[in-house]
């Protein structure tokens, strides 16, 4: 039967102009159904042809992008594919930190090496995106090699976090984006030094305050879905630590992602708070006809599935109006109330 499947999945390829790998590398899996991306697409490659006349209007060739509601307006329709890193680099603070440290990426890779550190890093090596086609051993050239120097020169970077799971991930989508090595590493250093403070740390704390503060939120925004999760006893850890983790890295489709994380890099962490609750609040009658906890946990799987994903463009413009308003200030609040019933439950 999954035979049958896979050949038929193939035939619907070869008849779609939509090929079975995706422009990042990544394999489309045996149910993919092309007919409804390709129908999205086609409307989508409009959107973006306009966004890149605009963008490079805006550019004019230049490496300065000054932060502006113009800007922010831009960022939130999307950066087109060819300015991706560029602006990336530069709203993040990365492109900054890159100038002002000539040759330390360097070496950090000629430096001596915790071989502890390097284990750990090569032993996930093939684990990171098996279905992606530029990661495999095979491939020429093998990103595994950029990835496990990125890895390993943040490693000994940024010593307090060293290198946990989830951040392979991260570091993978930016090498596919931007193509450079030492792009990407100082990418991941803005978002794990300053975006997301205290995720990959051992103790994950900020990460634990995060999901944390999501609840909250939920209990303020989506009530009836949080008081459904305290009727069964389920932590929110349980149902949407992968969203933070990797910051909805093989939970959302690619290009979805990647319009977040446009968002992310100049906006903040705010912004994975603007997703989480979009998903939750569109689907809040689908999650409430959960019985169970494996119910409640089959539930938040597949609202990540699904048309309403995949229209990337319609599922931003959603988390800007969805959640309502959402204060930094706010947030701030709750983590410090947060952290301090974590830190008071050790």
């Amino acid at each position: 039967m999954e035979a049958e499947e896979e050949r038929r999945a193939q035939q619907e390829a070869r008849d779609s102009n939509v090929h079975r790998v995706d422009p990042y590398g990544f394999e489309r899996p045996p149910d993919f159904d092309y007919a409804t991306y390709e129908e999205f697409f086609s409307k989508y490659l409009v959107i973006l042809t306009r966004r890149a006349i605009k963008w490079s209007k805006l550019l004019k060739g230049s490496n300065t992008i000054k932060k502006s509601l113009k800007v922010k307006r831009y960022i939130r329709k999307g950066i087109p594919n060819e300015h991706r890193a560029l602006v990336w680099m530069v709203v993040s603070g990365a492109q900054a930190h890159m100038e002002q440290n000539p040759g330390y990426y360097q070496k950090l890779l000629e430096g001596e090496k915790n071989d502890k550190l390097v284990d750990t890093i090569k032993t996930d090596m093939n684990r990171t995106f098996p279905d992606n086609i530029r990661f495999r051993k095979a491939a020429d050239p093998c990103l595994q090699k950029t990835l496990y120097n990125v890895l390993v020169a943040y490693g000994h970077h940024n010593k307090s976090v060293g290198y946990c799971q989830g951040m392979n991930f991260i570091a993978g989508y930016l090498i596919l984006i931007t193509r450079n090595e030492e792009q990407s590493f100082w990418l991941l250093d803005a978002l794990i030094g300053r975006i997301l403070p205290d995720y990959y740390s051992p103790e994950m704390l900020g990460l634990k305050t995060d999901q944390e503060v999501l609840g909250e939120l939920l209990k303020l925004k989506v009530p009836a879905v949080a008081e459904l999760m305290e009727r069964h006893g389920i932590m929110w850890t349980l149902v949407v630590s992968r969203w933070f983790i990797c910051l909805f890295i093989d939970i959302l489709p690619v290009e979805t992602v990647l319009r977040i994380w446009d968002c992310l890099f100049y906006e903040g962490s705010k912004i994975i708070f603007r997703v989480a609750l979009t998903l939750i609040k569109q689907n809040q009658a689908f999650i409430l006809e959960a019985t169970n906890f494996p119910d409640i946990c089959d539930k938040f799987k597949q609202i990540t599935k699904g048309p309403s994903v995949t229209e990337c463009h319609t599922f931003m413009q959603k988390i800007f109006t969805e959640p309502g308003s959402l204060q930094m200030a706010t947030i701030d609040k709750l983590r410090e109330t947060c952290r301090e019933k974590l830190i008071a439950q050790r």
